[in-house]
């Protein structure tokens, strides 16, 4: 994985611990629904990677996008099957979304499975 992707996932981390450490109940509890909302249920946490992208380009979350793309890597998704639910999420939307889509590419070029292919 490409260093700007590590750096992400560092600081990601690292503010995370601090975020859940600072003793708010109502903030360990969102994060935990969040945690929870990914786990395998009707629903394979697979699947559920996917739709956290779709919904994080729409809502326009660039944080959100990289680490669903991540994830999205993580867990088997091939490049052509991300950028065909990006197609969804440009869809849903709107133009709005293609500067998002843009940096989507550009962040899939530095993880494992989802950067395209050399010719």
């Amino acid at each position: 994985m490409a260093k700007e992707v590590d750096d992400f996932q560092k600081f990601r981390a690292e503010l995370n611990e601090e975020i859940l450490n600072c003793g708010h109940l109502g903030i360990k509890r969102f994060f935990a629904l969040d945690h929870q909302a990914y786990e395998a249920g009707p629903l394979d946490a697979r699947t559920k990677e996917l739709l956290g992208l779709v919904a994080s380009t729409v809502l326009r979350c660039d944080d959100c996008i990289t680490y669903h793309l991540v994830r999205c890597g993580e867990v088997g998704w091939k490049r052509a099957e991300v950028i065909d639910a990006l197609n969804v999420a440009l869809v849903v939307g709107g133009s709005i979304t293609i500067p998002h889509v843009r940096r989507a590419f550009a962040r899939m070029r530095e993880i494992q499975g989802l950067q395209p292919d050399v010719k």
